[in-house]
């Protein structure tokens, strides 16, 4: 049985099957990348629901693995050499997962790059973006009197729908086979449509690639269970 008692964030969500990846998380956009990569690729693992309402990602337990207080993290009891692995940002541990399976990460070295500046492209322009856009339009943000910044992040989230368009010409997923590029971005894209009720905001409707390409996404029977992993209360 793997000995996971180096790491605190055990002790406040023990692992009932220590074996197994753990996945500390929560259904959002970034969430839901780790969860739907581990279904995709088949990989045993075990989920913890982090309630970020009630501020656990602030404790010194949730911490103690991921010092920046967001989800997701996982702890991987069988890392490289063996050995546990705690990593945290979901990108990298995208990345982690893919070298790990040899799965949705192309083989090819150029390719393998061209795939990783997708998912570099998400975590540094679209995730920040369209949560801003969340923010000023369905949060906090849509009380204030002034405008200009809901406006200022509307326009470059319309922006990089265009880009995320234009690559898809002649393709069905962002390096024509399916990746975790399009596994970084799909959640957000849902999301700025769907939970932020910002389709109208972006002219999501003038767009005929990124739909249909989204719903081929969603269509994936890991996709569909990922998006709602860990189960909320």
């Amino acid at each position: 049985m793997s000995d996971l008692s180096a790491f605190p964030i055990t002790t406040r969500w023990p692992a009932k099957h220590p074996d197994r990846i753990q996945l500390y998380s929560l259904p959002t956009p970034n969430g839901v990348k780790v969860s739907i990569m581990l279904e995709e690729t088949g990989l045993p693992y075990e989920p913890h629901l982090i309630d970020i309402m009630k501020n656990e990602t602030w404790g010194p337990a949730f911490l103690s693995l991921n010092p920046n207080g967001k989800i997701p993290a996982i702890i991987d009891p069988n890392g490289p050499g063996g050995k546990p692995l705690g990593l945290f940002e979901s990108g990298a541990i995208l990345l982690y997962l893919a070298e790990k399976t040899g799965r949705f990460l192309p083989a090819d070295p150029a390719r393998r790059y061209e795939t990783i500046q997708w998912v570099f492209f998400q975590m540094a322009s679209i995730g920040p973006m369209f949560g801003q856009v969340g923010f000023f339009h369905k949060f906090a943000g849509k009380d204030y009197e002034d405008k200009r910044p809901r406006d200022r992040y509307v326009a470059e989230s319309k922006r990089l729908l265009g880009v995320i368009e234009s690559r898809l010409k002649g393709r069905d997923f962002i390096m024509d086979e399916y990746s975790i590029a399009d596994i970084s971005m799909l959640g957000w894209v849902r999301n700025l449509v769907g939970f932020y009720g910002a389709g109208e905001l972006v002219d999501y409707a003038s767009l005929k690639l990124v739909p249909a390409w989204l719903e081929r996404c969603l269509e994936r029977p890991a996709v569909k269970k990922g998006l709602e992993i860990p189960k909320r209360p």
